[in-house]
Parts: structure tokens; sequence; C-alpha cells
């Protein structure tokens, strides 16, 4: 069993197909056996990843910054609720609580947290699998521009190798659990 960090938007204004990608994700980590490491939010993508994952029995580690506790959108049900000072140790402690991490669609603030894992791992600070899940071409975008820092000298083909893309969670998954058992 691995603790997977999941990325990914609270925002409370999206589309239902971003909330339901987000639910299935966190019951699939609960169907093969994991356990799921978020930034502590009930609301948007967050919650529904931690909701999809409690229904399917999975053990919920969430991580909140006290600013965002007292704005009343903390995960109270989560099964570990870490409150931390700040931003910065929130994500410390997420990386840290980890074995491996998927990004789902998401904003600056899940970009953030998917370049802190990904240059770290570029500097062999550790060696746990990346996956951003590109569902409906989401990533699109940010994977061309990446591919032209390549090409300019900017990013080392080797860097951009740390990362798997996956288009399903169930790929995202095998990716995840292959790595970990070889």
């Amino acid at each position: 069993m691995a603790a997977i960090c999941v990325f990914c938007a609270s925002s409370s204004t999206l589309d239902q197909k971003w909330l339901d990608l987000a639910t299935s994700t966190g019951a699939e980590i609960a169907a093969r056996g994991h356990s799921l490491v978020s930034g502590g939010g009930c609301v948007g993508m967050m919650g529904a990843v931690a909701e999809g994952a409690r229904a399917g029995g999975a053990h919920t580690l969430g991580v909140i910054p006290q600013a965002l506790v007292d704005l009343e959108v903390a995960d109270l049900n989560s099964d570990e609720l870490i409150v931390t000072d700040d931003m910065g140790v929130r994500k410390n402690l997420m990386i840290e609580r980890s074995d491996a991490f998927i990004t789902l669609p998401g904003g600056l603030g899940t970009l953030d947290e998917l370049f802190e894992v990904w240059t770290t791992a570029t500097l062999d600070l550790h060696t746990r699998p990346i996956v951003l899940l590109d569902t409906d071409g989401f990533y699109d975008g940010l994977l061309t521009w990446l591919d032209g820092l390549a090409g300019i000298g900017f990013a080392r083909t080797a860097a951009l190798g740390r990362l798997t893309v996956a288009k399903s969670i169930g790929a995202a998954l095998d990716e995840i659990e292959d790595r970990l058992a070889g």
C-alpha cells in the first residue's frame, strides 16, 4: 500500500466533470488499497478526491495551513488532519508523507506543488514516481512549452523524463505501482 499524494484544484467554481474526475481518482486509489495524502481542503477537486477515497475505505491524510482552517475550508472528515503554520510547511509535509504523486487539473497552486516535487526529483533528492494526469488535453499547452524549453537548452531532456504523463487514472496508478514494485 502506497501513500499517494494528489495535487489538484480547490476551486468551488469548476465544471462537474473535473469534480467527477477527482472523485473517481480517490475511489480508484482506495480500490487499489492505497491511502491518500491531500492538501486538507474540503472544497473543489481537493474535497472530491478525499470524499472518493474515504467512500472506498482509504485512509486520508490532509495537510492544511491554519489560514485555510480559519476560512473554514478544512476537511474535518480526514482520518488525520495536520494543521501547519504556512503553505511552505504544508507542502513539505505532504511531500515527506507521500510515496508517489499524481497531479490532476489545477491552477497556480497545483502547478507549484507539481514543480516542487518534479524539481527535487531532477536534483536526485528523491526517486518517487510523479504522474501528470492529462485528461482531455488539459496540460497539452504546458507540455508543449516544456518540450520547447528542452529544445533551447532551458530544461534537460532527462529532467523532463522524470515526469510521466498519463491519460487515465488507471494508467497513472499502474505507472506508480510498477515503479514502486520495481
